[in-house]
């Protein structure tokens, strides 16, 4: 929406001349309810908000601004003065001139919009009951959607909501529930000082279950809640234990008692994230009330989205970001508290979480490294338009991964000590990079200031190689890690540098068929190459291992004769996490270039049956796929798919009945089958006619076979409609939105083209659904004569929706799948003449990267077939 940015310079200046005491909120969502059964329509309701705030200006006669999105403001009263509406008013700000020096009230009456995009107040009707359920999404800037705010973190204050809701419903807020109200009027008791996008407001009737975390005489009330369409698939109980198994070991390792009132955790509908962190009132995607069965790695993923939000409010609720260039700092730290939560903590049920932390996050982090948009970990955020597509792999999983090579440069106990201090010297104030910095030199008696500069103020990925040699007796005569800077991507802003590491060498001998660490070396190693005489002498090991334990961020590589155990062995490691350092190294070769597709499929083929660890497993079958539909020789693909998907079947009937492997092939399967027999094979396990021992084919996994089978054409419109009468649920609405979507005709591509791009009524889950089922990688010339349509109406697109609702569709329709010179010149046309802004230039730069990568990889792949 134009005129919604907010610059750093315009926010530093409105925290110099305010101090915001107090807002006091007044809702009336009475009619929500009743605005019909599709919250799609345009112009489909507003509410009336009322916002009282108190604040403080440092000079007589200052202006300023406060934030609102509204379609109608009425009225605009400042200390006691009617402002002119239609004069002050413009582009979702409110000015506000000549403010007193002191104490200043200002009262906006406005009308609001219910949204369908996941931003401000989201609403919702379940076509179960037919009931309507709303919740509030406003981080980065859409608290103003709801109320007029001071829309930045600095500017934190108290929050007083009052909401009017229809009889039966409940209101959740940050501060506890009052008791139901006889007239309707729900009144919150003020909350502690907090950032506006940390409000919260979720309302309907939700279904409740209530339990308390008690300690050392306090007790926290903790709730859980959801649709009541879900209700009985919630396992309360298993969300409550990891939930008190994260208060025990922050609240120990953060020294530091839990700082709000109550804990409640809200499964919501069409969520856009994973979950946000609102204070005492946190929201996550209902798609983790699991309906059907999932693996154990989608139980792992849930419990570390609880742990990543519950360790938010210390880091990021209880203190907060300055502004939003220390985002990074905000969620790698719930990230690497998070997994260090589910690794270290007693009885968690996933101590293997840096496995999967390895496997899966970290290679988002080095893909988001090796895009032009690569930026440093403090990313330079210049306004709103910025930070809005910072939410990527290095805020997150890089910063994460530095973290935790900071943990072992500084010591686990002087960094949670340094952690400790820095909560109790700022707790419900703001914060810069450089106050958690100054707390972990005083505990670790370290120098930061070299490691901060190398680390989180450069961009980029480095290499790290062994370099080896032995005499005639395999003795080790010397030994060295050579550190390597690869040239930044073109566009990318910075120089390559060369940083300091805190790594462990792993070495690895065969026993018994199973590759097992004979010893570890840990140290720190700097500049090209450092020499490590501790092996000199010794006997050559099987396999050495960088980076060993996963302490640090960095491309690994093996030596040669390493690289020929493991590839022969990879399956073999006894334990899971140097199986998985060599499963993402592998990964990252072939999308580099290094390891022909057809190669790591090879690889894959000969040691995924002895992988035990699922996620692994899952993580291997995502990326088998991508390869060898992006990466491998257009002439070889359909060799590739072939092998794969009967290598999928295989496993499928060998594993054991009932187990998640037995699930995750099944899925694998569904994903690649293409020849009659696999597609009829599919149909008739849909069907009930063929059956395989201990494979529950239930919900979920039903629509996973009729996505397949509708996207190759062997399932029809009736088929859809017909498993969507078994499965009426907001969920089946949305898997009938993808298979529709996914048919393999022309008429189908335009309905979906149209539904997403022409019309702008589905709301944001639904819509992700069409494009998901849209984009099929065997429908490569179907999909050929979008591409000019793409960039006929993307910047259009950006322009005039909502953000989440663009970025989708920004993201989503990218020509990704046609891999040729032809897409990279419309491409580079377009970024030439559009004019884009930087937020919008930067995702389609980042979506022609990929194609690039892909081109690159395809012909390293044809180059190994003539070999």
């Amino acid at each position: 929406m134009p005129g919604t940015n907010l610059t750093r310079e315009e926010a530093q200046q409105r925290a110099k001349l305010l101090t915001v005491d107090s807002y006091e909120v007044e809702l009336d969502l009475s009619g929500a309810q009743g605005l019909g059964a599709s919250p799609a329509e345009p112009g489909d309701g507003t509410y009336p908000s009322v916002t009282t705030v108190r604040f403080r200006s440092a000079e007589a006669g200052a202006g300023t601004f406060i934030d609102l999105v509204a379609p109608a403001v009425h009225e605009v009263v400042l200390n006691g003065r009617s402002l002119d509406v239609a004069a002050v008013f413009r582009d979702a700000r409110i000015t506000l001139d000549h403010l007193v020096a002191g104490a200043n009230e200002l009262r906006v009456v406005a009308d609001c919009a219910y949204t369908n995009t996941g931003e401000g107040l989201h609403r919702f009707v379940d076509p179960v009951d037919q009931q309507t359920y709303l919740y509030t999404q406003f981080e980065v800037p859409d608290a103003r959607r709801v109320f007029a705010s001071f829309e930045q973190p600095d500017l934190k204050a108290t929050f007083r909501f009052t909401v009017k809701a229809p009889e039966g419903w409940t209101v959740i807020s940050n501060s506890p529930t009052p008791e139901r109200p006889a007239d309707g009027v729900w009144r919150f008791e003020p909350t502690p000082r907090i950032s506006t996008y940390i409000t919260a407001l979720i309302v309907g009737p939700y279904h409740s279950v209530h339990s308390s975390y008690e300690k050392d005489g306090r007790t926290v009330p903790l709730g859980i809640y959801c649709r009541p369409s879900l209700a009985g698939f919630l396992d309360a109980d298993a969300i409550f234990d990891v939930t008190r198994q994260g208060f025990d070991w922050f609240e120990e390792k953060f020294d530091y008692a839990y700082p709000f009132a109550k804990y409640d955790q809200l499964f919501v509908p069409e969520f856009n994230a994973g979950a946000m962190e609102n204070a005492g009132a946190v929201t996550i995607r209902d798609q983790y009330v699991f309906r059907s069965k999932v693996t154990d790695a989608a139980y792992e993923t849930r419990a570390e989205t609880i742990l990543h939000e519950l360790a938010h409010m210390w880091f990021g609720d209880l203190v907060t970001m300055e502004w939003w260039n220390d985002l990074w700092l905000n969620e790698s730290f719930a990230t690497y508290t998070s997994i260090a939560c589910q690794a270290y903590a007693e009885g968690s049920k996933w101590p293997h979480a840096w496995t999967t932390f390895a496997n899966s996050m970290k290679t988002w982090a080095y893909r988001q490294d090796q895009l032009p948009s690569t930026h440093p970990i403090m990313a330079d955020i210049r306004d709103l338009d910025d930070v809005l597509v910072n939410f990527d792999g290095i805020t997150y999983a890089k910063g994460a991964s530095v973290l935790k090579q900071l943990v072992a440069y500084v010591g686990m106990d002087a960094f949670f000590q340094g952690v400790q201090a820095y909560f109790k010297a700022h707790a419900f104030g703001n914060t810069r990079l450089s106050d958690l910095l100054g707390a972990l030199e005083k505990t670790s008696g370290r120098d930061l200031t070299a490691w901060s500069k190398a680390w989180l103020e450069t961009a980029g990925i480095n290499v790290l190689r062994p370099e080896v040699e032995t005499d005639a007796n395999g003795v080790i005569t010397s030994f060295a890690v050579r550190q390597e800077a690869p040239a930044l991507p073109a566009g990318a802003k910075g120089e390559p540098t060369l940083r300091p590491h805190r790594i462990a060498i792993g070495l690895y001998e065969l026993q018994d068929g199973r590759l097992v660490r004979a010893d570890r070396i840990e140290l720190d190693i700097d500049g090209g190459l450092t020499e490590v005489p501790e092996l000199v002498g010794r006997a050559r090991p099987a396999v050495f291992l960088l980076n060993d334990d996963d302490l640090s961020y960095a491309k690994v590589r093996l030596d040669e004769e390493s690289l020929a155990t493991v590839t022969a062995h990879l399956g073999d490691f006894a334990e899971s996490l140097p199986r998985a350092l060599c499963w993402a190294s592998a990964w990252d070769m072939t999308r580099d270039g290094e390891l022909a597709t057809r190669d790591y499929l090879a690889l894959v083929l000969s040691g995924i049956g002895k992988e035990s660890d699922i996620g692994v497993v899952q993580s291997l079958h995502r990326q088998v796929k991508l390869a060898v539909e992006l990466y491998a020789a257009p002439a070889w693909r359909e060799e590739g798919l072939a092998a794969w998907t009967e290598a999928t079947l295989e496993h499928l009937r060998a594993a054991g009945p009932g187990s998640d492997h037995q699930l995750a092939w099944a899925r694998a399967f569904a994903a690649t089958a293409r020849t009659e027999g696999q597609l009829t094979y599919l149909a008739a396990l849909l069907s009930g006619a063929a059956e395989i021992e201990g494979l529950a084919v239930d919900t979920e996994l039903r629509w996973a076979f009729l996505e397949r089978l509708a996207a190759t054409g062997t399932a029809d419109e009736a088929a859809v409609e017909a498993e969507l009468k078994r499965d009426p649920t907001a969920a089946g609405e949305r898997h009938a939105a993808t298979a529709r979507a996914a048919r393999p005709t022309a008429e189908a591509k335009a309905a979906a083209w149209a539904s997403v791009v022409e019309g702008d009524a589905l709301p944001n889950a639904v819509q992700e659904a069409v494009i998901g089922g849209f984009v099929q990688s065997d429908q490569r010339e179907l999909l050929a004569p979008y591409t000019e349509k793409y960039f006929a109406v993307v910047k259009e697109v950006w322009e005039t929706r909502s953000h989440e609702i663009a970025q989708q569709i920004a993201v989503g329709l990218y020509p990704a799948l046609q891999v040729s010179p032809r897409t990279l010149a419309a491409t580079d046309a377009w970024l030439a003449s559009a004019e884009p802004n930087a937020a919008l230039r930067r995702l389609v730069s980042e979506s022609r990267a990929g194609v690039e990568r892909a081109l690159k990889a395809q012909a390293a792949d044809a180059a190994a077939a003539s070999a």
